[in-house]
């Protein structure tokens, strides 16, 4: 493949003219820069033979540079120039304080509204501060609900978010700001002041004004008032749905016997206990619960029980999904779209529902059959071993089947046993290895806070300081973050990455600094064994940690661009990139060692690893699909349905899976009411950006810092202060396509075939 090292030459350099211009990325030699901007090189060896010479000289002139262990800064003994947040709110004063933060953002909109037309200018950008202060004090508090261990904190924090959304709604609909803001904006063309903005200053007006446009404020009073009731009772419905899915605490129960087949160091962390004259288990529907039964399990019958109750384990919710659904078609409707995928999409990058449908669509005429001599494969598998085992055959491939018989296929043809793999991924060393590979690649170093001055929300939450690897004062500072990795009870099962704190430019001149926090839930040692991971589970580590450093060094002036505050049919794309790194030789031995013999993984095992990558791509992404078109459907649709029938029939006609009797599985697709609804697609959409991305930059070298100062300045710094193309563009040195992620998956990209970007 031709690749325009050239071009790659100058955006190496821009980004390290970039970071010199900040003090936000890592110092970079003034004398590298100008190498590469002058370069002219055309072959990628000649500009690695000059770069390796080029290192060679900085190391000698500068030894600090990009070598870690020869840094004297002792970042221990920097003090931040922020405060972390406090931990140990009561539910009293958690409520207390959303309540204070709304008295105080709306005497900001108050005073703005309040200004003739005639004096409506940029100032009236206070309200992006105001945001942003009240986001501040707003996201700490209704981040208890995901992990607090009191209910009574935990109802609290719900209470707030209820309190927050509402006063959403109602500041959303204020006609007076809207008014103010549509007269700042026609001050500032009339007067030229416009074109004086910076392109971040022009952007934050064009998106307050469309703010108001969608919210309706350009509509008749009837219909705002209408919008606005509407608009309440559906964050009302969005909050219970959620509050039932982050405290949801089931599970089903076994005996011994119909565990035939589960790892013996999984059971052992099960819940036994004594049921009549029997000991049973009882297996939580956590991830490291619930997904060896599904994978190890003998008995279809128990594969079966465990799919059907791990379906069914949010049911209370389906009611409430309903209404969501419904209130969301009468919203679309009152504001002039013909549906809310129209409405929802309209900001993102795919545009109109229509096209993020006709994406889906493509993509599964592509895949399905794949998919089917997959699936012909798979029956054959388990045809096999039912007869081995004299038990009965009906010619079907259900749902309960698929995981089993994934991990059969791969025994079989690769010889690669996952819980051989698992033995070499030790949490302890899988975690900080893997937050050494990205502080190398981007340039930073995490302090973890100890002792007194750790202050988190659980005991096992692990704190840190993040800062410049070459920190020396506290101008160097970058952020926190916070590590919450092991399951416990209600607490937010899945992994996920909050922006608790954002990052922005104060009124004084000063800095707001970022706090992420990654909540997980990786297995927990058990008596025979430490914490081990699948590789997998490796890998959504990985990725989640993408999130976190998109929040962490992302540099913008205002508080609603930081970030992943990107469209959120991109959000994804960047740590979808980073998810390659797991697949890379180097990089699966670096972060292996087996918890007893201390060994990585070997070259044998590693290669079997990287080849299973793709069996089993078709049935994969048409399951993702299935996901991805349930939620267009639903958001299409005129009118309401059956929507477990719904559900269970989609999933048999694109997941090519049997499910057996309904089970109301929609009740727990947490996306729909998450932030994803109509946008689930774009969990594969952005696969197409992070698949070239990769390939055109990293694939080369995955571990190279000056592709992660590429990467950081060009993708991560402007996070959404800026159109997703134009990052992707000045990241790529050219517009963005799908060849790469056809590549992936069918081996060979296609001539005229282009995925629908």
């Amino acid at each position: 493949m031709y690749v325009d090292i050239s071009g790659l030459s100058r955006r190496l350099a821009a980004a390290r003219l970039a970071a010199n211009t900040t003090r936000y990325l890592h110092k970079i030699n003034h004398r590298s820069a100008s190498l590469l901007s002058t370069s002219s090189l055309s072959q990628w060896s000649d500009l690695q033979r000059r770069r390796r010479h080029l290192v060679t000289t900085i190391k000698n002139t500068d030894p600090t540079f990009y070598f870690p262990s020869n840094i004297k800064n002792d970042m221990v003994n920097l003090t931040p120039p922020q405060n972390a947040p406090r931990w140990d709110h009561t539910p009293e004063e958690v409520v207390q304080l959303m309540k204070d933060a709304i008295t105080q953002y709306k005497s900001v909109s108050d005073k703005v509204a309040a200004l003739p037309s005639t004096e409506c200018n940029f100032t009236t950008a206070r309200l992006a501060d105001a945001e942003a202060r009240f986001d501040v004090v707003a996201e700490p508090l209704t981040f208890y609900q995901n992990v607090a261990t009191s209910k009574e904190l935990r109802d609290a924090s719900t209470q707030a978010e209820q309190l927050q959304r509402d006063f959403g709604v109602e500041e959303s609909m204020r006609l007076d700001v809207f008014q103010a803001k549509i007269a700042a904006e026609k001050n500032l063309h009339e007067t030229g002041a416009f074109e004086e903005l910076t392109s971040e200053q022009q952007r934050l007006v064009k998106k307050m004004v469309l703010d108001g446009k969608r919210a309706g404020l350009a509509l008749p009073e009837e219909d705002r008032t209408q919008l606005m009731a509407l608009q309440k009772e559906l964050s009302q419905v969005v909050v219970e749905f959620m509050r039932n899915f982050n405290e949801e605490d089931g599970h089903v129960t076994f005996t011994r016997d119909e565990l035939e087949g589960v790892p013996e160091d999984v059971i052992s962390g099960y819940t036994k206990r004594v049921e009549g004259d029997k000991e049973v288990y009882d297996v939580t529907f956590k991830t490291p619960d619930i997904f060896p039964v599904f994978r190890f399990a003998v008995s279809p019958t128990t594969r079966q029980k465990a799919y059907d109750a791990h379906e069914s384990r949010l049911a209370i919710n389906v009611p409430l999904l309903e209404r969501a659904l419904d209130l969301r078609r009468r919203i679309a409707s009152v504001l002039g779209y013909k549906t809310w995928a129209d409405y929802v999409t309209e900001v993102k990058m795919v545009k109109t529902g229509g096209s993020a449908q006709t994406f889906v669509d493509d993509l599964e005429a592509k895949l399905r059959p794949v998919g089917i001599k997959e699936r012909e494969i798979l029956l054959a598998l388990k045809k096999d071993e039912h007869e081995k085992r004299g038990l009965p055959f009906d010619g079907e491939f259900y749902i309960w089947d698929y995981r089993k018989a994934f991990f059969r296929w791969i025994l079989k043809t690769l010889s690669l046993d996952d819980s051989v793999v698992k033995e070499h991924f030790p949490v302890s060393v899988v975690v900080p290895t893997i937050l050494s590979i990205y502080q190398n690649l981007l340039g930073v170093k995490f302090v973890e806070i100890t002792g007194e001055k750790k202050d988190v929300w659980h005991p096992e939450v692990q704190q840190y300081a993040v800062w410049e690897r070459d920190a020396n004062d506290h101008s160097a500072f970058v952020g926190y973050c916070y590590l919450d990795l092991f399951p416990r009870a209600a607490k937010y099962s899945h992994a996920a990455v909050w922006g608790l704190l954002p990052g922005y430019d104060l009124p004084s001149g000063d800095r707001h600094y970022p706090l992420t926090a990654m909540v997980a839930n990786l297995a927990k040692p058990t008596p025979e064994r430490p914490a081990l991971m699948r590789h997998d589970d490796v890998t959504t580590f990985f990725h989640e940690m993408g999130h976190v450093f998109h929040g962490l060094l992302s540099r913008t002036q205002y508080s609603r661009f930081h970030g992943t505050a990107v469209a959120r049919d991109f959000v994804e794309a960047p740590s979808q990139m980073l998810e390659n790194w797991c697949w890379e030789h180097k990089v699966l031995e670096k972060m292996s060692s087996h918890y007893e013999k201390q060994v990585p993984l070997s070259p044998d095992l590693i290669e079997k690893i990287i080849q299973s990558r793709y069996v089993n791509v078709g049935l994969f992404y048409l399951r993702q699909l299935f996901f991805a078109k349930f939620d267009l459907k639903v958001h299409t649709d005129t009118e309401p349905t059956d929507y477990t029938k719904l559900w269970t029939e989609m999933r048999e006609r694109i997941s090519l899976v049997k499910s057996g009797e309904p089970k109301p599985g929609q009740g727990s697709f947490g996306h729909i009411v998450g932030g994803y609804d109509a946008g689930y697609y774009g969990y594969t959409y952005s696969l197409v950006f992070a698949a070239d991305m990769y390939r055109t930059v990293f694939k080369r070298d995955p571990l190279d810092p000056m592709l992660g100062q590429l990467y950081r300045s060009k993708i991560l710094l402007p996070g959404g202060s800026r159109d997703e193309v134009v990052s992707l563009e000045d990241f790529l040195g050219r517009p963005p396509n799908s060849d790469a992620f056809l590549d992936e998956i069918f081996g060979s990209s296609k001539s005229g075939e282009n995925a629908n970007l």
